[in-house]
């Protein structure tokens, strides 16, 4: 698809991309500004929407927005734009995170304009998977997209799997005994009517009858009428996205990597979802670290399978904000039907 110039349709494509993207807690920590003179998209931190607790350095925001820069690149391919991104532009404004120019098009188009169907598609299952493994070369696909990005993603053998559940699951059990990080954790739970952000009281989260999958539970230990307790898949996969740095650039990166193998994984009809939760304490995060290597900065786990999807969660209007954008090109962009659910 080649759009000669930028109007408020294709401007509405590249938001609801990027508003798709997953995001801490369904926080959607960011802005977008549109500069018609160069064509540019600007991705800022809303920092109003940060935890203070769960991610104090602001990591997890970074990650969230880098993986929003993915999905406006995919689009910007799709609608046959050349994405030129930069991250952190401006030295002097730490708010801005990336820019993405549209430059005209080239030949041969970038190869992950093909995940563009899957943006929509993508979302957080937080369901029991089959235990079906996923083939080798879609995993190999997705350690390739994240490769593509400056990142890594390390997918572990069976006892290293265990140990990367057993760390996380300790994680859990210290949010869940933590006070205060659980009225954190509780103010993102969002009953019905109460807006775009957050995730839903009504979306399904059952916990797993085994104890064995230590998938997040927003409401501490305060019991939850009518939450469900299901048996999770025995033979869990699970991949690590990590970097050599940890600084706010390779965050970023990790955010466009995590996006770019989420996608890959959806296009081949792979279910994923995500475990922050050692990623919030820094000595548990240091036991996530890849064996053998010296430089490895843990950013997230992702859980993959088969399995049946899960509702999706409503995502705000996207407006670009800053800076003003001429009323010719002004839009007011929804999320695409079938948006994220993500912790």
């Amino acid at each position: 698809m080649q759009t000669e110039e930028m109007n408020a349709t294709a401007l509405e494509t590249l938001l609801a991309a990027a508003v798709a993207a997953p995001s801490i807690h369904n926080t959607q920590p960011w802005r977008f500004g549109f500069d018609p003179g160069t064509r540019t998209v600007t991705v800022h931190a809303d920092r109003s929407r940060a935890l203070a607790l769960a991610d104090p350095d602001g990591r997890a925001l970074h990650l969230s927005a880098g993986s929003a820069v993915l999905n406006l690149r995919v689009a910007a391919a799709h609608l046959g734009w050349k994405p030129v991104p930069r991250l952190l532009p401006d030295p002097r404004d730490p708010e801005l995170l990336a820019t993405v120019r549209l430059a005209a098009a080239t030949d041969p188009p970038p190869a992950y304009r093909a995940l563009y169907p899957a943006v929509a598609r993508r979302h957080s299952s937080r369901m029991p998977f089959t235990g079906r493994p996923v083939p080798e070369p879609v995993v190999t696909g997705m350690a390739a997209a994240a490769r593509a990005e400056g990142a890594h993603l390390y997918v572990p053998d069976i006892l290293r799997t265990r140990h990367l559940l057993r760390v996380t699951a300790a994680a859990e059990l210290r949010n869940a005994t933590d006070e205060a990080r659980t009225a954190e954790s509780r103010s993102w739970v969002a009953p019905p009517g109460a807006g775009p952000y957050g995730i839903p009281l009504t979306v399904a989260r059952p916990l797993d009858t085994a104890g064995r999958m230590p998938m997040r539970d927003f409401t501490g230990r305060v019991p939850v009428p009518g939450r469900p307790r299901m048996r999770f898949e025995r033979h869990v996969q699970v991949a690590l996205v990590w970097t050599v740095g940890d600084r706010p650039r390779d965050w970023l990166a990790a955010g466009q990597a995590l996006e770019r193998a989420l996608l890959v994984a959806t296009a081949h009809g792979v279910r994923t979802s995500l475990l922050h939760q050692a990623m919030e304490w820094p000595d548990l995060r240091e036991e996530m670290r890849v064996p053998g290597t010296r430089w490895c900065r843990p950013q997230v786990l992702i859980r993959f399978g088969y399995g049946p999807g899960a509702k999706g969660t409503p995502r705000a209007t996207a407006r670009p904000s800053v800076p003003p954008v001429p009323p010719a090109v002004r839009t007011s962009v929804p999320g695409p039907p079938d948006p994220a659910d993500e912790d």
